[in-house]
């Protein structure tokens, strides 16, 4: 634990982040009102990393200290790196903030990202908080980008099963430690385990809440070392399937699947058999799949699962939308609103 309770810890887990950590540590320096509106320390764990980054955390260690934030440096020197999750729970062990501010190491906080976040989190304590990112290099992930920023407060709940993973990014969470508590930490299985995408979805389970303050207060890098790329499709896939069927599919009595292609006929086949059933229809806008019956010919029941294809104008809700976000020029969302559909009740995204 730090030497004294502070208001905020910077949790920052470090593997390999030598190329980057030099930026990232100089715009923790240069966070505005640190010891006017609150106490801070970094608190960091080094997950065994192989390059010069204990050297550079070293380096900036009084140079921190200097401006009022209290360092906390730990890890191990393993053979082997333990993992995004288990640095993060270390991390958080040893601080004693009574609010965690999430900083990856290849990443660059803007100079007001503490002091805004904290004010927030200050009015919402069971929150987690998130921001804008600037994305580097700038052409980037740009649907990706787009939609992380775009979303309304509304839709951070209502898009929380697409493929792009919590709708708050977690390189920009802030949060009251109660959250992180009432959750339990993140899974410390290692490589290929999405941590921040299980903790999202038990902390929304939980009864949390989510808010995003419309600030540019994260620049967030992308470049081929990011843990992300370590986690396999199926392993997100299979998440967003239990949790859209525990807090949504599980209620409803019926719905309609929008999109007969793959990604509606493979979203089908993941369900349970109880919620397989409450299927009544696909429904698509390519005429060559329209008013032909998919048959579930993989299924060991006898007789076969069969389930009509529709065009989306003769299709009830609610709906779940199988088709990608900002890929069809605008076509998927005027045809949802030609229905005059509520996003969160009639229909939620799983695409």
């Amino acid at each position: 634990m730090g030497i004294t309770p502070v208001d905020v810890s910077i949790i920052l887990p470090v593997y390999n982040a030598a190329e980057w950590l030099d930026e990232c540590l100089g715009s923790i320096k240069r966070q505005q009102d640190l010891g006017e509106e609150m106490t801070v320390e970094l608190s960091i764990f080094n997950d065994s990393s192989k390059d010069d980054s204990l050297d550079i955390l070293k380096s900036w260690k009084d140079i921190l200290i200097s401006v009022g934030i209290h360092v906390i440096l730990s890890g191990h020197s393993n053979a082997e790196p333990k993992g995004v999750g288990y640095a993060k729970n270390e991390a958080v062990r040893q601080s004693s903030g009574r609010f965690l501010c999430f900083q990856d190491a290849d990443d660059i906080m803007d100079p007001m990202r503490i002091k805004l976040q904290y004010q927030a989190a200050l009015k919402h304590q069971y929150t987690i908080i998130g921001c804008k990112v600037t994305r580097i290099p700038k052409d980037s992930t740009i649907r990706y980008t787009r939609w992380c920023n775009g979303m309304t407060q509304k839709q951070l709940l209502t898009q929380v099963f697409t493929s792009h993973g919590p709708t708050v990014l977690m390189p920009t969470w802030f949060c009251s430690r109660q959250v992180y508590d009432k959750v339990g930490g993140f899974d410390e299985r290692g490589k290929g385990i999405p941590e921040d995408l299980l903790f999202f979805h038990k902390f929304l389970e939980l009864g949390g809440a989510v808010c995003r303050i419309d600030e540019y207060l994260l620049t967030y890098r992308y470049h081929p070392e990011c843990t992300t790329h370590s986690v396999h499709r199926d392993t997100i896939w299979d998440i967003r399937i239990t949790a859209i069927q525990k807090n949504i599919i599980n209620q409803w009595k019926h719905f309609t699947i929008w999109n007969a292609g793959k990604e509606g006929r493979r979203f089908y086949r993941s369900l349970s058999t109880e919620n397989r059933s409450k299927v009544k229809a696909f429904c698509d806008v390519d005429a060559k799949k329209i008013g032909k019956v998919y048959t579930y010919e993989e299924c060991k029941e006898s007789p076969k699962p069969k389930v009509p294809i529709l065009h989306f104008s003769e299709a009830s809700p609610p709906f779940i939308i199988c088709v990608k976000l900002d890929l069809t020029g605008g076509g998927l969302e005027r045809n949802i609103e030609s229905l005059n559909l509520v996003e969160g009740e009639d229909y939620f995204y799983f695409s």
